[in-house]
């Protein structure tokens, strides 16, 4: 069964099931001295700051959420993941809007408040700052008529809050391509009333399932609005890119059209083969692409489920040829990550058969009635001692085998905890992977892991966990369908990759299993050099 994109998707779709109450998205935290605090009431135990990724610019954003309602928790949970992608273009601050004072907005370069809920009572305060204001400004969602009302609103910006629109909207369109849009997303996206077309810009479209169209999000001065939540519902090739494209614009950003994408082999260990591992870095250096592979030293069955029911324990040790394919690798443009220990937990399905390469090692799962993997919580035993104790004896395996310890860290099936992270954050200080998020992150309250969420990212960014993180986004080959999710082939992550172009100095990064041969890995390096894109490896995105 091997990981697949079928366990990361479970973290995908969770970003899609927000206003339902199960999931989401993604974020950024760590302090930063130069970052000045929101002030008074703004700076509580609830206001968070982050570090800019390597290579960020010098924005210095004010991310607000709110936070009332049955539905107040989401205000968190939206504002982590635009944290996240704000620290690609410098250091920010997130804080409920409810503790804004007059003023606040002025010590940075630009704000952005995520309205979630319908009518959060908004400080008097921040409606006149964000009209007064000539910093850059952008409004998500809700209240927008809140800030309509303002006296002179109307005039200044050329358009007011209409009616929101609960058509069907299957895609949006950006500079040109059209992204999707999930079906199952009915809540709305805001119909403004536009009264001065001169003074407005319409830079991205929603259309209708009759193929009317109108404004998704648009731009005024200083002010740009957009229409819904684009954190909710999210896929490969999600409006959500559209959201991540506008921060190069209102985050002050001059970074010009490149477009990058990189390639990890996929779940290496000590079971692998190592003609397959040969022929793969065989055909990825004779077209000059550096790559990655995500190795776990260590290969465990312990209910012999591929062995006739004997249990298996071995590592690389034990497998001198493993360990001169990885080897022959590095020799040709290969760079080695750690991507655990083990690669599955204890002697339990975890959520399929306990095998490595299968299971979770760093988090529980496991597989409903509709057959969708449903993630469960920490492991047993749980911690920062924990799980760096696993991640030593995983690099002391590497570094005895002779392929020295790796710099780069990876979570089996992109799960983990905060302790966990926190364990990575401390060893390495960089991921290569999707994260796993959970309310009480940027509060600091409790993790409430009922409503994990994930992101994905077409950029480096450096997260709430504090660690900068290499993109993948565009997911893998997958041939077979299960768990509820269909068939990947290369032609469909290509697809992804061309729509991933909208945002201007983007990636398109993948994985890719040894055992499938090259085949369908020419057709994918192929394709995604032939739509635009230069291949480059993980570490040349820790420099931005």
């Amino acid at each position: 069964m091997r990981d697949n994109i079928v366990t990361r998707r479970a973290v995908l779709a969770g970003a899609g099931a927000a206003v339902t109450a199960t999931a989401i998205g993604l974020s950024t935290v760590e302090a930063d001295a130069a970052v000045p605090k929101v002030t008074t009431a703004a700076a509580t135990s609830t206001t968070k700051t982050g570090k800019a990724a390597p290579g960020a610019g010098a924005a210095k954003t004010l991310v607000l959420y709110d936070t009332t309602g049955d539905y107040g928790w989401l205000g968190e949970v939206y504002a982590t993941q635009t944290a996240n992608l704000a620290s690609h273009f410098g250091t920010w601050t997130a804080a409920p809007v409810s503790g804004y004072r007059a003023g606040d907005l002025n010590a940075y370069t630009a704000v952005i408040y995520l309205g979630s809920t319908y009518d959060e009572p908004l400080p008097a305060a921040f409606l006149t700052d964000v009209t007064t204001t000539t910093k850059s400004v952008t409004w998500v969602y809700n209240n927008i008529w809140q800030l309509a009302k303002q006296d002179g609103f109307a005039a200044k910006y050329g358009f007011t809050s209409g009616l929101f629109d609960f058509a069907q909207v299957g895609e949006v369109t950006y500079k040109g391509r059209s992204l999707t849009r999930g079906s199952e997303n009915n809540s709305g996206i805001m119909n403004l009333t536009i009264s001065d077309a001169a003074k407005v810009t319409t830079v991205a479209t929603a259309t209708r399932a009759d193929g009317t169209t109108f404004p998704w999000a648009v731009t005024s001065g200083n002010l740009t609005y957009v229409g819904e939540i684009p954190f909710s519902y999210v896929t490969h090739d999600d409006r959500y890119l559209v959201f991540a494209d506008l921060l190069f614009t209102v985050l002050g950003s001059t970074a010009g059209e490149r477009h990058r994408a990189l390639v990890r082999i996929e779940d290496v260990g000590p079971d692998s083969d190592p003609d397959e591992l040969r022929a793969i870095a065989d055909y990825l250096s004779s077209v000059k692409v550096p790559f990655s592979v995500a190795v776990y030293p260590r290969y465990r069955d312990p209910k012999g489920a591929q062995n006739d029911g004997k249990a298996q324990d071995y590592t690389l040790l034990k497998k001198p040829k493993v360990i001169a394919a990885l080897k022959y690798m590095q020799s040709k443009g290969g760079t080695l990550l750690m991507h655990g220990y083990t690669h599955q937990y204890g002697s339990v399905a975890n959520p399929y058969d306990g095998v490595s390469a299968n299971d979770f090692e760093f988090f529980t799962a496991h597989v409903d009635d509709a057959d969708r993997v449903v993630y469960d919580g920490p492991v047993d035993g749980d911690s920062v001692a924990w799980a760096t104790s696993r991640m030593l004896a995983s690099g002391a395996l590497f570094v005895a085998a002779g392929l020295g310890s790796p710099k780069i860290f990876e979570f089996p099936h992109y799960a983990a905890s905060p302790a966990d992270y926190q364990a990575v954050h401390a060893l390495f200080g960089k991921r290569y992977d999707r994260g796993l998020y959970f309310p009480g992150v940027l509060t600091g309250a409790k993790y409430d892991y009922t409503r994990q969420f994930g992101q994905f990212f077409p950029y480096t960014v450096r997260d709430v966990y504090g660690s900068v993180v290499v993109p993948e986004n565009v997911g893998n080959v997958e041939p077979t369908a299960y768990n509820t999710h269909p068939v990947r082939l290369p032609s469909d992550i290509i697809a992804s990759a061309e729509r991933n172009l909208v945002v201007r100095d983007g990636v398109a990064s993948c994985f890719y299993h040894s055992y499938l041969g090259t085949d369908y890995l020419k057709e994918l390096v192929t394709g995604l050099t032939k739509v635009g894109y230069t291949f480059v490896s993980a570490d040349s995105m820790l420099n931005g």
